[in-house]
């Protein structure tokens, strides 16, 4: 009986594993992804899908740090890596190396998906913006020492105000370390630099040229300036994630210095224009108070003013005279108000009555005003008009 050669799980897993790796060198592959993770260790793990099939992929962590857009499921991509098979699994994957948005460029997916995201915090919020003054004194700029930007900006500054300074912070604009290096200079700015406005920017170039201006580091440096910023990045054309954070956005370099000062020759012709204005109307006002004074002194108060002082005392005299009569008025009606009440009071004083002849009987302090009240040899006490005595009752009787 012919002896068979029997594999072992490892030894097969490991075969296939050579020959599959060895029959596909490094290749791109378009599809869906699905399933995608982004595991604690930074390595990502997702499904590539199409109609028919699909593939388990693996990205390591250190080409992963590199990506500058975020996949998601969904995301058309076209991939590039290598078939490894991972034999503890038992099953064959694409280990990837970069990853492309299919049908848009990795830098403008990354530029939307930064820009949405930052739009939804708020940080192009019109309520933050912060307004440019009006006359700076110090201007600083971030920018790159050798470029064309800070020659024209130069250049637009001194020919339109004059003795206005001028702070540079040198930064590289692009490559490598780029955006760190233009959030710092904002930064330092912030808390060293005593400006008035920062124009951030550089020249013209293509996406991946002003690249730096689309990183979130900067972004988040401008939106936490306390300083206005001016972003001033590339051409008309060009927008940057810097334009839609920064307090206003000028469509080139030499347009922001034009925005930061005014042109001393405009303001001095305003200035001569508003002083012409204010000279016009201050000799209007002269001339209307000079006809009204003409006009006063031509009046017959100017003319015979004793007159009105005689006039006046006249009629001091009259009011006078009304105020004595009106006060003897009331004076001779309240007088004779008040005989009446005197009358009347004189009238109800019960001593009055006493003079006709009367008297009033007291027994304990008490007036007698019936017979009931007294009895016989009591005393009472009895007052007339002119003095009183007491008496003893000899005898009752019934009223008459």
């Amino acid at each position: 009986m012919e002896e068979k050669f029997i594999y072992t799980v490892s030894r097969l897993t490991r075969e296939i594993k050579e020959l599959l790796e060895m029959s596909f060198p490094r290749l791109w592959v378009e599809g869906e992804i699905s399933n995608f993770k982004r595991h604690t260790s930074g390595h990502l793990y997702f499904t590539l899908k199409d109609e028919h099939a699909q593939i388990n992929c693996a990205m390591w962590r250190f080409r992963a740090n590199g990506l500058l857009f975020e996949p998601r499921d969904g995301m058309q991509v076209v991939v590039e890596g290598e078939l490894q098979v991972y034999e503890k699994g038992g099953y064959y994957q694409l280990v990837v190396h970069q990853i492309q948005p299919a049908g848009v460029g990795a830098l403008q997916m990354a530029f939307e998906q930064l820009k949405q995201k930052l739009h939804q915090e708020g940080l192009f919020d019109e309520k933050y913006k912060k307004p440019i003054p009006d006359f700076p004194e110090r201007i600083g700029v971030v920018t790159s020492p050798t470029g064309a930007a800070i020659r024209d900006i130069i250049s637009v500054i001194t020919r339109r105000f004059p003795g206005v300074q001028i702070i540079l912070y040198p930064v590289r604009v692009q490559g490598d370390g780029a955006a760190e290096e233009i959030a710092r200079a904002i930064r330092d700015f912030n808390e060293f630099g005593d400006v008035d406005v920062l124009i951030v920017g550089r020249g013209g170039g293509s996406l991946e040229d002003l690249w730096a201006f689309n990183e979130e580091v900067v972004a988040r440096a401008i939106f936490e300036s306390r300083i206005p910023i001016i972003s001033a990045v590339g051409h008309e054309i060009d927008f940057s994630i810097a334009d839609f954070v920064a307090d206003r956005r000028a469509p080139t370099p030499s347009a922001a210095a034009e925005m930061v000062v005014k042109d001393r020759a405009d303001l001095v012709m305003n200035i001569k224009q508003i002083r012409e204005k204010i000279t016009v109307s201050l000799l209007k006002e002269i001339h209307a108070y000079r006809e009204k004074l003409q006009s006063l002194l031509r009046s017959y108060a100017f003319r015979k003013p004793e007159d009105i002082v005689y006039q006046k005392m006249q009629r001091v005299d009259e009011l006078q005279k009304n105020i004595f009569l009106a006060t003897s008025h009331i004076l001779a009606l309240k007088r004779n108000r008040l005989e009446s009440l005197q009358y009347q009071l004189q009238a109800l004083n019960p001593t009055a009555i006493l003079k006709r002849g009367y008297s009033i009987c007291y027994k304990d302090g008490e007036i007698v005003k019936d017979v009931s009240q007294v009895n016989v040899l009591d005393i009472v006490q009895v007052r007339l008009a002119r003095g009183q005595f007491l008496s003893q009752v000899q005898m009752l009787g019934e009223s008459t």
